[in-house]
């Protein structure tokens, strides 16, 4: 059967609402593990409609695939051209309106937009050997106009446990000790990103499939109240002294690429 996106939505707002005050203490509590505000709401969606979700994911042929230091997943975000318009419209939901002003009422982030050519969003499937190394988001959007300011993560993969790895990890400012939140069945993870807001996913270590819906939002006015700009910044775990060494370097190549050139990596792969 068929869903609409307003009953979608409603959904979504009805599990946000519920929850937005102890949401909000989770956001602003202070943590001795990360600098970065979070919040985790788990079974955000009714259970069978949360596996369709993952069942219509795309076919393998059709993921982009990246292999390399920083990283080893498959991502996709040209949702238009999936079978089964599921994933197209949770991921649209999560963009809606009436969910970025629950969204809003929760962070305290006033000025929140979406961002509905999912530059650098979209979805992602990460299977045996998969990583995502510690790293910082693109400070802005594919224009350069708008402050990246919120991560959401949504998972799908049914049964997932934390010893199959695929976690996601939140990090303290010196990427030296990670806090694990497990992408758990049916969860939703906010997270705020910004210049020292390092996460990554740790290695996945069984055959299981980890599946995320990403979604971005963005504010046109900086967070700090000054300019900034900065690409996607890797580095090492901390056992991984030449790839932490080998990062510094190429980041600060890409940097200056980017900043001289005005080039916005990945434009390509969004919607």
């Amino acid at each position: 059967m068929e869903i609409k996106n307003e009953d979608i939505i409603n959904l979504l707002v009805d599990k946000l609402r519920e929850n937005r005050e102890s949401l909000s203490q989770d956001f602003f509590k202070v943590s001795s593990s990360t600098d970065t505000k979070f919040f985790i709401l788990d079974n955000l969606l009714p259970e069978d409609l949360a596996v369709n979700i993952f069942k219509y994911f795309p076919k393998k042929s059709m993921w982009n695939y990246t292999d390399t230091f920083r990283e080893k997943k498959y991502t996709f975000a040209k949702l238009d051209k999936l079978k089964n318009a599921l994933p197209e419209q949770v991921t649209d939901c999560l963009q809606s309106k009436p969910v970025i002003e629950e969204i809003k009422e929760i962070t305290l982030i006033p000025d929140l937009e979406g961002d509905p050519s999912l530059y650098a969003g979209g979805l992602s499937r990460m299977e045996e050997s998969h990583f995502l190394n510690p790293h910082i988001d693109n400070s802005h959007d594919a224009n350069r106009t708008r402050y990246r300011r919120l991560n959401l993560l949504y998972y799908v993969s049914p049964g997932i446990k934390e010893e199959d790895g695929g976690n996601f990890e939140l990090w303290d400012s010196q990427v030296k000790i990670p806090l694990k939140l497990p992408s758990k069945f049916n969860r939703l993870v906010v997270m705020e990103t910004n210049t020292h807001s390092w996460h990554s996913v740790d290695m996945v270590q069984s055959e299981v499939a980890r599946c995320c819906l990403s979604n971005y939002y963005f504010t046109r006015s900086s967070p700090t109240g000054g300019h900034y700009y900065h690409v996607t910044s890797f580095t090492g775990r901390p056992s991984q002294a030449f790839r932490r060494l080998y990062g510094k370097i190429d980041n600060f190549l890409r940097q200056k690429v980017a900043t001289v050139l005005g080039l916005s990596r990945g434009k390509d792969l969004s919607r």
